[in-house]
C-alpha cells in the first residue's frame, strides 16, 4: 500500500464521474426498494445520536434519498447537511427531510480551496458513498473528512468488502463503477487518514433485486484524532 506521502494530493486528482450521477438519477426511489433493510445504517446513526450533543452539525456524505440516515439524524435534533452527486437524489432528500440542507456536489468540492465551503462538522456519515470512487481517490476523500471534522469529531463509514478498483457492475437497471477493500486494508486506509476506529460491525446482505449480488457490508465507527 502507498504511504500517505505517496498518494495523490487534493489538487492532483483527475476526476471521472462519467455515468455515476446519471445512474442514480435513473434509479431514484427504486434504491430504497432494492435495499429495504438498512440495519447497519440505522445502528450507526443511533451511535451518532447517542454520542453527539443536541443541535450537532452532521454531514451526510452521499445522502442518496435521505432515508434512513438524514431523516433519523434530523428527527434526533441534529442540523443535517447532505451532499450527493445525483440531482435526483438531492431532490428526494429535500422532499424526505425538509429541515435539512442539501447540495448537489462532489466530495472533491469540499476539499480545502474547493468551490463549496460548508464549514466544520461534529460528525460525518458516509454510507456506501466512498465506494463510488476509484481507489486512488479514497484516501484523499478520507483526509477531506478528517479536515471537515472538528477535533474529536465522529465519522460513521460503511463499505462493501471487496478487492476491486473502479469495477463496473450492473446495479438496479443501470451500470455503476465501484471500489472496495478487504477488511484489514480498509482499516489501514482509514487509520492512515488520522481517524481512530472505535467500533466495527458487519452484515451479510442480499439486496431485494436480482442484478445486485449478495455482499458483506462493513460499518466502522471512527473518531478524529485531536
Amino acid at each position: 500500500m502507498n504511504s500517505p506521502a505517496d498518494e495523490p494530493g487534493h489538487g492532483s486528482m483527475r476526476l471521472d464521474r462519467t455515468g455515476q450521477a446519471e445512474a442514480f438519477d435513473a434509479i431514484g426511489d427504486r434504491y430504497d426498494e432494492a435495499f429495504p433493510h438498512k440495519e447497519g445504517q440505522v445502528a450507526s446513526a443511533e451511535w451518532l445520536l447517542a454520542s453527539l450533543p443536541p443541535g450537532a452539525r452532521v454531514l451526510d456524505l452521499g445522502c442518496g434519498t435521505g432515508l434512513p440516515t438524514a431523516r433519523r439524524l434530523a428527527d434526533g435534533g441534529c442540523a443535517v447537511v447532505g451532499i450527493d452527486l445525483s440531482a435526483g437524489m438531492v431532490a428526494l432528500s429535500r422532499r424526505h427531510v425538509p429541515s435539512g440542507e442539501f447540495h448537489r456536489a462532489d466530495i472533491a468540492d469540499l476539499r480545502p480551496g474547493g468551490p463549496l465551503d460548508l464549514g466544520r462538522f461534529d460528525a460525518v456519515a458516509a454510507f456506501f458513498s466512498l465506494l463510488m470512487l476509484p481507489r486512488a481517490e479514497i484516501p484523499v476523500a478520507l483526509r477531506t473528512v478528517h479536515e471537515l471534522l472538528v477535533p474529536g469529531g465522529l465519522f460513521a463509514l460503511s463499505m462493501v468488502e471487496a478487492d476491486v478498483d473502479d469495477f463496473s457492475i450492473p446495479f438496479i437497471g443501470s451500470t455503476i463503477r465501484v471500489s472496495g477493500y478487504l477488511r484489514d486494508e480498509l482499516r489501514e486506509v482509514v487509520e492512515g487518514a488520522g481517524l481512530e476506529i472505535v467500533g466495527e460491525s458487519s452484515y451479510t446482505y442480499a439486496p431485494a433485486t436480482a442484478d445486485v449480488q449478495p455482499e458483506v457490508q462493513i460499518f466502522l465507527r471512527c473518531r478524529r484524532h485531536t
